[in-house]
């Protein structure tokens, strides 16, 4: 477990360990989320990553 120091202007360092793991780089943007007690931080995903991520699926059922 990696702990972090929030710093005056209330900024965090990723550890290196965490940035390689999710393959995060600078500049890159996050979502910041509150879910209960702690922050999450969300990669963001360009658009044009998520291309073809749904082949296969099924279309076929009925919606309302």
């Amino acid at each position: 477990m990696a702990i972090v120091t929030i710093s005056t202007r209330f900024q965090v360092v990723i550890p290196r360990e965490i940035r390689k793991a999710l393959r995060l780089e600078p500049g890159q943007k996050v979502q910041a989320l509150q879910y209960q007690n702690r922050v999450e931080f969300i990669p963001v995903q360009p658009m044009n990553t998520m291309r073809g991520f749904l082949k296969g699926i099924d279309t076929t059922s009925v919606r309302e």
